[in-house]
């Protein structure tokens, strides 16, 4: 009986009805791109210094210039890099009292200001900025900096919690198509909820919500286009899927540059994804789910829905269906049998590496745009621009060149660029740019490639449990990244570029240690992952010498 595969040949590997649903889940996928990064513009901290009361009506009297009042109330710039004391620290001074004057005021309390008692900001902060974010709405700054880090890990926690519970469900229990109008449907309200929401604690309630569903549902996507369309066209429509993302990136900066306030660009990104339910009549289940639940009439009929989409017949050979593996012994994977075996506990151990470094960089490159860009429209803008040649060059050398060799020079290209940016001065910007963007387009490449070759380096057996645990680090990294960008940088404004750098090195000189995946088939057998790396001569010699043996007559 013929496989799926079999029929797409017949009716259609990427035809109309392909086409037009892949269009529909692109836009799904470019609507993920906000609730992945857009904690860049929701979370932008500007630059800010305590609220004294009495100061503003003192500047007023005078008739201070905002300069002249910055240097005559606020306390000066601490050590280089470090945020206190100027931004969280106040002068303990009653601004009211009629004895300031308004030429150096300070002068009359004490002869050096740096003597002047400092205190907390007791009355909130006064922000550099013409829009709002979450922020400056709820004062994440100084001693609350860390609520900051908790809203961005949030989401990357409900990513892992999410991607796993739900992608189980839509696997054994509910099929594709209701997993992801239900993740939309409840990723678009919790995302208009978030927007209207009092206050932080209920805010980051609704965007941990938001993380538990989002992801989800663009890995449900990910996994319809490439169930609808064949095998030849499978690869290349994946990428293609990510590169939708970027293009969200594009749309996003250009929103937010238009809307500077977080609730209305927190509305304007959200209220579109209550559209994508209109998928329910657009969209159909995948047939192999279909058929990998013995439901084979239903299968059908979505078969030959998609061959009259695309104006083609099915022939009545390819009337009855059968699953695309059949596998005489079912074995049941183990966690275990991820370390069990020495080839595949390498696999494992530098996968999982490479998953939690593509999550560290690159979204951690994104946040530290936000905190040391000149434009953060502009540079985000730019360094998401870049991630198109990515796409082409993954496709340009994948089949050509290989795996091993693009994915490790990725790896090396982003890491020297983190190192080169520590030296750049700040009166380089063009080149700080540059660099940041090469840096920016390495790691979104190997971030790219270690999704394809994951389900490469895994017998069938333990393939899917292979690539969700070692993709979960991914997660465990996206919860990791805001404690290290915004943290260390309160240290030393460059500091994450260098940590950077050395995890990317790291990475890049792993990756050699895995084997070419290119031209072989993808391995059925424990055995097979175990041989991948032995040299071809040895497995032709092994053939040669096993048909001379069966060529010896008996005696």
């Amino acid at each position: 009986m013929p496989t799926v595969d079999d029929i797409l040949e017949h009716i259609g590997e990427f035809c109309f009805f392909q086409r037009q649903t892949f269009f529909l889940l692109a836009l799904l996928s470019a609507s993920f791109a906000p609730v992945y990064v857009g904690i860049v513009f929701l979370g932008f901290t500007p630059d800010h210094r305590c609220l004294s009361p009495g100061v503003a009506e003192l500047s007023q009297r005078c008739g201070w210039s905002l300069a002249e009042e910055l240097n005559f109330t606020v306390p000066d710039p601490g050590p280089e890099g470090e945020a206190f004391p100027r931004q969280c620290r106040r002068y303990q001074v009653d601004w009211n009292q009629s004895a300031l004057g308004c030429v150096d005021p300070l002068a009359s309390l004490a002869s050096n200001r740096s003597h002047l008692p400092l205190g907390p900001c007791l009355h909130g902060w006064v922000y550099d900025t013409p829009g709002s974010s979450i922020v400056t709405e709820f004062n994440l700054v100084c001693a609350n900096s860390w609520m900051l880090d908790l809203f961005q890990s949030a989401v990357n926690v409900g990513f892992f919690v999410g991607s796993v519970s739900i992608g189980y469900i839509a696997d054994s229990r509910f099929g594709r198509k209701l997993c992801l109008l239900v993740t939309i449907l409840i990723n678009a309200t919790s995302g208009v909820l978030m927007a209207i929401s009092p206050t932080y604690t209920w805010m980051l309630i609704f965007r941990l919500i938001q993380g538990l569903v989002s992801k989800a549902s663009w890995i449900i996507g990910y996994i319809l286009i490439t169930e609808f369309v064949g095998l030849s066209y499978r690869r290349a429509v994946g990428i293609f899927y990510q590169v939708a993302f970027t293009v969200g990136l594009l749309v996003l900066a250009g929103v937010a540059c238009a809307l500077p306030h977080w609730r209305w660009l927190q509305l304007t990104v959200t209220l579109p994804s209550f559209c994508f339910l209109l998928y329910y009549w657009c969209i159909p289940e995948s047939p192999r789910w279909l058929i990998s639940q013995n439901k084979n009439a239903k299968a059908m009929t979505v078969i030959k829905y998609i061959a009259r989409k695309n104006g083609k017949s099915l022939p009545g050979s390819l009337q009855s269906l059968r699953p695309d593996e059949e596998i005489s012994e079912k074995m049941n994977p183990s966690f275990l049998d991820l370390v069990r075996t020495p080839q595949i506990r390498k696999h494992t151990l530098i996968l999982m590496y490479n998953w939690f470094t593509g999550s560290v960089l690159y979204q951690g490159l994104i946040m530290h745009v936000g905190l040391a860009g000149s434009n953060i429209y502009l540079d985000f803008f730019y360094s998401a621009l870049v991630e198109f040649p990515a796409a082409f060059l993954i496709i340009l050398t994948i089949d050509r060149v290989g795996r091993r060799y693009p994915w490790a020079a990725s790896n090396v290209v982003a890491g020297a660029a983190c190192l080169a940016s520590v030296f750049i001065p700040d009166d380089l910007q063009w080149l700080r740019v540059t660099i940041s963007c090469l840096g920016r387009m390495g790691i979104t490449m190997a971030y790219q490639m270690v999704c394809l070759v994951n389900a490469e380096l895994y017998p069938t057996f333990i393939r899917n449990l292979g690539v969700l645990v070692c993709s979960s680090m991914c997660d465990i990294g996206g919860v990791i990244t805001p404690f290290l960008v915004y943290r260390l940088t309160d240290v030393w404004q460059e500091f994450p570029l260098l940590v950077f750098a050395v995890v990317g090195l790291i990475a890049g000189g792993l990756v050699l240690l895995l084997p070419e995946t290119k031209g072989k088939t993808l391995p059925e057998t424990i055995d097979e992952v175990e041989n991948m790396q032995r040299p071809r001569k040895n497995k032709e010699k092994m053939i040669y010498l096993q048909v001379k043996k069966q060529d010896i007559p008996l005696n």
